[in-house]
């Protein structure tokens, strides 16, 4: 018999980047009394959502996270969901769990990129959402503007009928203050926690059927082992029931050693769970995100689940240079092979492949800032390995070479309009509309390669110095679009092993941008600079000035050295050509040459050049 389960409500938070998701449910948790009965568990009373040492350094959410708040009675979970598109497995793998979302949208900035995918998200499941306002308090808000671009939105998205009519909440999520008339505002939570309960629909149950659950996250426990995380979506479970997991492979019998649900911020133990709310199951081992949990006399697996196909690769490799093993503790394959499985287990969005090539993975996933978060995590881990550089997936199409193209959203003064325009035109971007939202400032929509964003941030920034916001959202597969210069500098390559020296260093810097500092420990083969010219150059930076007995009639030249820029992993993998690898440390960030041997280069330089000829 199906009804509902009216103790539960199952949302998500969606919103692009920095719209305020992470804060609006810091107060959720502060109004429903949360905070209070488990502040003695958490480090800080902020951004209690973002337990990652990487998201609370960099200010965004990565991983989707669980947890609950209660309002008159009624437990609501809420999972906290990544606003950067690299990160959109996490939005789709959240928005599996959920009835319902609330889809957040900056009073300033308007529905940006993300705001589409999510949305996009959420209407292909059929899922209610309640439209935010946030931010209304901004000096630049554009209150009712945005309300119509979200509706201009919709309508772009194919909204069924009832969704037009919508009524968007008006918030200040710092504050904790949500309403829906901005003539009487409220300084409370409140409206917003009532239109859940009335417009989130209750999940449905069949008590009677046998119990199915969906895994939509994995985790893991010192004490209690891997955790398997999902909705239920038929029948009850307890804690001594018998249960088997259906996965691609078949089934297997599996052995539960404890059942727990959110309670606020928190897991808390529990004897029988009914359909239609959040649960995890500990001790279970070789589950995977998508596969059924269910009682063994159930013989139909529930969809798998399935996400956007990843459109970016990354090779990675062990660390084969001279200084292997000196400040990582896991350098072996073995090791980084068991990481990157590990990440593919818990990120439906990467992909890990083996290719003939000894000692050496392919990673896929959505984008090269989550391939940077990757590879950050793993060296925080102490592991030590070689990455390459980002490189898009191609497909045959009728015959045809296609490309992955992104909707590129660029938001700058109109000052920097014409040489962001001529950049990114260059880089085969054709520039689609321009709108103007206030008296200085454009935002410019762009059809673009996803290859052409690569490295392009940077330049962007300095562009716009600094004013800038770029953002954009996979578009889907085109035909080819021609090749165009990604770097236009060569590379300052060291020709022996020993440590930089100031003389050296200052009478290399006309040549170009240095990237290592005196006594940084270099090798042959590693890249201590940016030429200014397109070819590579081996130098000489442990070259000291020679020394006479004869005294000089003024004082030596005194050597000031031009301060570098620390060399960050973003910068670095999109820095790297085809030919070049960044070897990753705890304690380094070094580029090097995938060839060390300046000889054999050069053979293979002669070789190359001799096929051209041919």
């Amino acid at each position: 018999m199906i009804s509902v389960n009216s103790e539960v409500r199952n949302i998500a938070i969606i919103a692009h980047v920095d719209h305020g998701k992470t804060t609006l449910v810091d107060n959720m948790f502060k109004q429903s009394g949360v905070l209070s009965e488990n502040s003695r568990n958490q480090d800080s009373p902020d951004r209690v959502m973002d337990r990652m040492d990487l998201e609370r350094e960099r200010g965004i959410t990565i991983a989707a996270k669980n947890c609950s708040v209660r309002w008159k009675g009624i437990k609501i979970n809420i999972i906290d969901t990544p606003g950067h598109a690299d990160f959109g497995g996490e939005v789709e793998r959240g928005l599996s769990m959920v009835d319902g979302a609330i889809v957040l949208v900056d009073a300033s900035e308007g529905p940006l990129p993300q705001t589409r995918f999510v949305l996009e998200k959420a209407m292909a499941l059929n899922l209610p959402f309640i439209v935010c306002i946030n931010k209304i308090d901004r000096k630049d808000a554009r209150i009712t503007e945005v309300k119509n671009e979200i509706l201009d939105l919709l309508i772009d998205l194919d909204a069924p009928e009832e969704e037009l009519d919508f009524k968007p909440l008006y918030a200040i999520g710092r504050d904790g203050k949500a309403f829906s008339d901005l003539e009487n505002p409220k300084d409370d939570l409140s409206e917003l926690f009532d239109r859940i309960v009335e417009s989130i629909p209750a999940p449905m149950m069949d008590l009677t059927s046998p119990f199915q659950m969906m895994v939509s996250d994995l985790s893991y426990s010192d004490y209690l082992g891997r955790l398997a995380i999902g909705k239920i979506i038929n029948g009850c479970v307890k804690n001594s029931d018998n249960l088997i997991c259906i996965s691609t492979e078949g089934r297997k019998p599996l052995r539960v050693s404890q059942l727990q649900t959110y309670n606020g911020l928190i897991l808390t133990p529990a004897e029988t769970v009914n359909a239609g709310d959040i649960i995890v199951l500990s001790g279970i081992e070789d589950v995977k995100i998508g596969d059924t949990i269910c009682n063994a006399d159930t013989a139909d697996a529930l969809p798998r689940l399935k996400v956007d196909e990843p459109t970016v690769f990354m090779k990675f490799s062990i660390n084969d240079g001279p200084f292997n093993g000196k400040e990582g503790k896991y350098v072996q394959s073995s090791r980084i092979r068991e990481r990157l499985m590990k990440e593919a287990l818990q990120n439906v969005a990467i992909q890990v492949e083996e290719p003939d090539e000894k000692d050496s993975f392919i990673v896929k996933g959505r984008g090269e800032f989550q391939m940077a978060i990757l590879i950050e995590t793993m060296r925080r881990e102490n592991y030590e390995f070689c990455v390459g550089r980002p490189q898009v997936t191609y497909k045959m199409v009728n015959g045809e070479l296609c490309e992955p193209t992104e909707m590129l959203v660029i938001d700058c003064e109109e000052t920097f309009m014409g040489v962001v325009t001529e950049k990114l035109s260059v880089r085969r971007g054709t520039l689609l509309n321009v709108e103007t939202h206030s008296s200085d400032r454009v935002r410019l929509k762009f059809s673009i390669p996803s290859r052409s964003l690569i490295g392009y941030r940077d330049i962007f920034l300095t562009d716009t110095k600094g004013t800038g916001i770029m953002s954009s959202y996979f578009a889907g597969y085109e035909k080819y679009r021609g090749d165009f210069p990604m770097r236009f500098t060569g590379s300052i390559v060291a020709d022996r092993l020993g440590k930089a020296v100031p003389y050296a260093i200052y009478n290399l810097e006309p040549r170009g941008k240095m990237f290592v500092q005196p006594g940084d420990p270099v090798y042959e083969g590693m890249i201590v600079g940016e030429h200014s010219k397109e070819n590579d150059i081996n130098v000489n930076i442990c070259k000291e000035k020679k020394l006479s007995n004869m005294r000089a009639a003024g004082k030596d030249e005194n050597v000031i050295i031009t301060k570098i820029k620390p060399m960050t992993i973003e910068r670095a993998i999109t820095f790297i050509r085809d030919d070049e690898m960044v070897e990753i440390t705890p304690l380094s960030i070094r580029l090097r040459k995938n060839i060390l041997s300046s000889q054999k280069r050069h053979n293979m330089e002669a070789i190359k050049k001799k096929a051209e000829n041919a």
